[in-house]
């Protein structure tokens, strides 16, 4: 219980609390009593996405990469379900694997190792036919949204995020980087990401508050869409996919980025340290690239962890919104947020335009900016004091009025 005086100034800050409040007047002072516990009744439901394979690929041998262990992004899942607990997450649903990530949770929890299991939501794992394969990601994600989850919580690189964002819909996604080049997951704590994730799924927090809706580059291939792109886009010389991954500058021809920003690593970084675009500007970039010394400039980037290769660029332009940008090459492979993904050859005909309704993404720091003027952790005590919640002062006031030293 609070007592405050009855005072504009100190009934404003909790307009926006979704909490009930009982308002008692007495002589100059009112007392609130907020229940905390009844801001909302019934307990929503999360996905959690784990790739078991991200973070691990060919960029280990040819760059710097680290590796991220499997043991670790088990620490991450259990780290997220006693955040989600605490905001009062009732369910969460996970993708099975055989990497063993799946197994080490569920023994785990089973036997307490974790924490106290009652104070964690209960998980779910999917069922469904696994195959090792991105096929599993798309599979996954149709049912966590078939089965109405709030928010799900994404942990891979940017071609795990690519997955997603194709079968996400309108359902807010929380970014976590455990993959190679990271340009579009956020790195950060596990557990507060699960506070964010829990604020979205308990409306703690309003979605126009902490959501931003992200651009998305679309690739067609002979009048028929290919595949989707959330960073960035790069025609190739290589003819075949092979391994995927992107090393090599001298065969990279063309580039279009929906965001580009100076302190990225991958593909994107060319564009970024040259023209930043931020995720919130309506357009993205076409970059023409050539060996380094030709055209207009040529620029050093983070292609790979620990890789910094010269590149030059011959042009470069915005893109806005639906504006089809058409490509003329004679073969080599498409790479979708920097691994080659699609092959084509000289009688193929290809176009790429951007679109602004890609997956929506939870701003972590947002969420939780957004929770304490919400007073959403908060927990009011039965004395006779007041918080002055304004300045931080703390002053204690009588029942009927007087002030106590």
């Amino acid at each position: 219980m609070v007592l405050l005086p009855l005072d504009k100034a100190f009934i404003e800050p909790f307009s926006g609390m979704r909490c009930a409040l009982i308002v008692v007047k007495k002589n100059k002072s009112i007392v609130f009593m907020a229940n905390m516990k009844s801001m909302r009744q019934t307990k929503p439901s999360v996905g959690i996405l784990v790739n078991p394979a991200s973070g691990r690929d060919l960029r280990r041998l040819v760059a710097k990469a680290s590796v991220f262990q499997n043991t670790e992004k088990c620490n991450m899942v259990y780290r997220l379900l006693g955040a989600l607990g605490v905001m009062g997450v009732g369910e969460v649903f996970m993708m099975p694997d055989v990497a063993g990530v799946a197994c080490h949770i569920r023994h785990s929890l089973q036997h307490g190792r974790h924490g106290n299991p009652d104070l964690m939501p209960a998980v779910h794992f999917l069922e469904m036919p696994i195959e090792d394969s991105p096929v599993d990601t798309l599979r996954a994600i149709e049912l966590m949204v078939s089965r109405g989850v709030s928010v799900i919580v994404v942990m891979g690189g940017d071609g795990t995020h690519r997955l997603v964002a194709k079968k996400s819909g309108a359902v807010p996604l929380v970014t976590l980087s455990t993959g190679t080049n990271n340009a579009f997951p956020e790195i950060r704590e596990a557990t507060v990401a699960g506070l964010a994730a829990g604020l979205v799924a308990m409306e703690k927090v309003a979605l126009s508050d902490v959501c931003l809706r992200n651009k998305i580059l679309h690739l067609d291939k002979n009048g028929v869409i290919k595949d989707v792109a959330l960073v960035d886009i790069c025609l190739t010389s290589v003819c075949w996919v092979g391994t995927k991954a992107i090393w090599q500058v001298e065969c990279l021809k063309e580039l279009f980025v929906t965001f580009a920003e100076s302190d990225a690593v991958g593909l994107s970084s060319i564009a970024g340290l040259v023209r930043p675009v931020s995720r919130c500007s309506p357009y993205g970039l076409r970059l023409k690239l050539v060996p380094p010394g030709e055209g207009m400039m040529t620029v050093t980037a983070p292609i790979a962890p620990g890789l910094m290769a010269p590149v030059g660029i011959a042009s470069m332009k915005e893109i806005r919104r639906m504006e089809v940008q058409t490509i003329e090459s004679t073969s080599g492979t498409i790479a979708l947020d920097g691994e080659r993904e699609i092959e084509f050859g000289e009688n193929d005909r290809l176009k790429v335009w951007l679109e602004t309704n890609g997956p929506v993404i939870v701003n972590i720091s947002k969420a939780l900016d957004q929770a304490v003027k919400n007073r959403v952790f908060v927990e009011f005590q039965m004395q006779e004091h007041c918080f002055d919640l304004g300045n931080g002062k703390e002053s204690a006031h009588s029942i009927d009025g007087g002030r106590s030293n």
